[in-house]
C-alpha cells in the first residue's frame, strides 16, 4: 500500500502549512515536501498542550488506557502504509520496520496495562496519630502526579519505536502528560502517518485535541524554541551526544530549569573472559559480528568494542571475526549525514597511533560497509578518543596483557548503556571482580549475550551514567520510563471530598 504525505504539521488536531518547505530524501522513488516548523507553531502547540493538561492530566487511568489502545489499533490499521513510507525514507528492510511497528504497538499496550495496575502511583499513607506525644501527627498521603506538557524529539535510527508514538510519547501519555513532538527530518512521512493514527484515536476517544501535536522540520531553531518554552515541563530525546548535550544545556539554563532525559549513545563494551574465549571463541566472534553489523550498526546498543586477554585463543577469535566480516555486504544508512559521520569516525580511528586495521572495505554516499580495528590495553588507556562512539558497523578489539589490565580498561570507561561479560564457569572469579565495575559504568549488564535487541518490559533499563544518558536514574525503555513524567505530591489532612480518586 503506497502513501503520499500531505506535508503539514498537526497542531492540536488541525493541519497547518507554512510557507517554507523541505523535502525528505527517500532511498528510491519521488520526494515529498513538508512544511518547516516555526517559533509561532511551537507556541501554539505548547499553549494547546497546557490547555489539554487541565483535562487530560486529571483523567481517569481507565480513560488513558483506552486511548493508548486506540493509538495502537490505529497504527496497526495503517501497517502496510507505514512499512511502505518507512522503508522508502530510511532504507530499512520491511521485516525490520514490521518488527519495530510491533514493538511500538506493544509499548503502547504495555503502558496501558501498567497504569491500570496502578503500581507506578507509589501510593503511601501515614495515618494520623492525634494522641501522639509530644505532638500529634497529621494524616499524610503520597501520590505520583503528571508534571505537564512534554517535548519529545524523534530519533533518526528508530522511525517508529523511538519517534512520534515511541516510548517517550507512550510513557508521557500514560502518565497524563500532553506531548509536543518534533519530528525527525530523516523520516517526516513516517512521522506524519503515525501522527495521523494518534489524531484519529484522539477523535474516537473524545480526548482534548491539544494532547498531541507534531511539528516538522525547523532543525535547531524549532528544537531550541521547544525546550525553552515555559509551558514545557520535561524533554525526551534520543540522539547524538553533541545534539543532546546542547539541548540539555538549554534546559538547565531556563529561568525554570527542567529535566532533560537524553539517551545519547554508547560503545557497549564486551568483555570476553579467558575460558569463554578458549572454549567458544569462534562462536563468540560470529555472534559479535552479527550484532555489530545488524541494521548497518545503527543501534545505540551496538557492541563496538571487545576487550580480551592476548594469546592464541584471542587470535583465533580475531581470525573468526575477520572471516565473518568478509561475508557482510554494503548496507544503506539512515541518512547521508549519518553515513558521512560514519566515514569520519572510521578515519579518526585509522589515524590513531597504536591502532591498526584488521579488516577494511570501501563505502561511499549513503552506504556502509564494516571495518575492524585493533589496539592494545596500553594504547587504549593512553588515548581517550578510542572510547568515542562510531555510529555504524565498525568494531575495535582491545587486547590486554592480563586480567589486571582488563580491569584497568573497565575502570577507564565512560558511562555506557550496556556492558557485556562472556564467561564460562571457570571464569567466575574474574567475573566477580569485573561485575562491580560494570555496575558503576552501565545501565544494563549482560552475561553471555549480545546487547542489540532491547526487551520492552518492567525490568528493563535503557540508559546509564553520562554520557550514555543525561539522567542515570531514568530509563527510556520499559515501564519505569513513566517515572520521568510524574512527580510526588503529599496531601496532608485532605477531606474525602478533595481527595484525588487514586488516593480514595
Amino acid at each position: 500500500m503506497s502513501f503520499t504525505p500531505h506535508g503539514k504539521h498537526i497542531i492540536a488536531g488541525e493541519y497547518v502549512a507554512t510557507d517554507q518547505t523541505f523535502t525528505n530524501k527517500p532511498v528510491h522513488g519521488p520526494v515529498s515536501h513538508f512544511s518547516v516548523g516555526t517559533a509561532e507553531l511551537v507556541d501554539r502547540a505548547c499553549q494547546a498542550a497546557e490547555a489539554a493538561f487541565w483535562h487530560y492530566g486529571y483523567s481517569m487511568r481507565e480513560e488513558r488506557a483506552t486511548f493508548l489502545h486506540a493509538i495502537a489499533d490505529e497504527i496497526e490499521a495503517r501497517a502496510e502504509a507505514i512499512t511502505f513510507i518507512g522503508s522508502l525514507e530510511t532504507g530499512l528492510p520491511e521485516a525490520r520496520l514490521q518488527g519495530e511497528r510491533g514493538r511500538t504497538v506493544g509499548q503502547l499496550r504495555l503502558f496501558a496495562a501498567h497504569i491500570l495496575a496502578g503500581d507506578y502511583l507509589d501510593r503511601r499513607r501515614d495515618a494520623a496519630l492525634p494522641d501522639r506525644k509530644p505532638a500529634p501527627r497529621p494524616d499524610i498521603r503520597l501520590l505520583q502526579r503528571p508534571v505537564g506538557p512534554i517535548a519529545v524529539f524523534g530519533a533518526s535510527n528508530f522511525p517508529l519505536a523511538f519517534s512520534t508514538a515511541g516510548g517517550d510519547t507512550a510513557s508521557a501519555l500514560a502518565a497524563g502528560c500532553p506531548v509536543v513532538v518534533k519530528g525527525h527530518e530523516a523520516h517526516p512521512g513516517t512521522s506524519e502517518i503515525v501522527a495521523e493514527a494518534i489524531r484519529t484515536a484522539i477523535v474516537k476517544c473524545g480526548v482534548h485535541p491539544g494532547v498531541f501535536s507534531l511539528i516538522h522540520g525547523g532543525a535547531h531553531e524549532v528544537g531550541r524554541e521547544l525546550v525553552e518554552h515555559p509551558l514545557i515541563k520535561a524533554v525526551g530525546f534520543t540522539g547524538s551526544l553533541a545534539g543532546g548535550r546542547a539541548l540539555f544545556n538549554l534546559c538547565a539554563a531556563r529561568p525554570e530549569p527542567i529535566p532533560f532525559y537524553g539517551e545519547l549513545g554508547s560503545i557497549n563494551p564486551m568483555f570476553l573472559l579467558p575460558q569463554a574465549v578458549a572454549s567458544r571463541g569462534e562462536h563468540l566472534a560470529r555472534g559479535w559480528v552479527g550484532s555489530l553489523t545488524a541494521g548497518a550498526g545503527q543501534f545505540c546498543t551496538n557492541p563496538g568494542v571487545v576487550i580480551l586477554i592476548d594469546g592464541k585463543a584471542a587470535q583465533a577469535f580475531v581470525d573468526a571475526a575477520v572471516s565473518a566480516l568478509a561475508t557482510v555486504g554494503a548496507q544503506t544508512m539512515l541518512t547521508e549525514g549519518i553515513a558521512s559521520a560514519y566515514r569520519a569516525g572510521r578515519d579518526r580511528m585509522a589515524d590513531n597511533m597504536g591502532v591498526y586495521q584488521l579488516f577494511t572495505s570501501s563505502c561511499e554516499q549513503r552506504n556502509a560497509t564494516p571495518y575492524l580495528f585493533a589496539t592494545t590495553g596500553e594504547a587504549w588507556l593512553a588515548n581517550d578518543v578510542l572510547g568515542e562512539e562510531v555510529f555504524g558497523p565498525l568494531g575495535l578489539i582491545v587486547t590486554v596483557k592480563d586480567l589486571g589490565e582488563l580491569l584497568l580498561v573497565a575502570h577507564s570507561l565512560a558511562g555506557q548503556i550496556t556492558c557485556t561479560i562472556h564467561m564460562d564457569e571457570a571464569d567466575t572469579e574474574a567475573a566477580q571482580n569485573l561485575l562491580p565495575i560494570a555496575e558503576r559504568k552501565a545501565g544494563r549488564i549482560l552475561i553471555n549475550g549480545f546487547p542489540t535487541g532491547v526487551e520492552v518490559c518492567d525490568a528493563m533499563v535503557h540508559g546509564g551514567p553520562y554520557p550514555a544518558s543525561t539522567n542515570f536514574g531514568a530509563t527510556s525503555v520499559g515501564t519505569m520510563a513513566i517515572r520521568r513524567f510524574v512527580r510526588p505530591v503529599s496531601y496532608q489532612n485532605l477531606p474525602d471530598e478533595l481527595m484525588p480518586p487514586d488516593l480514595r
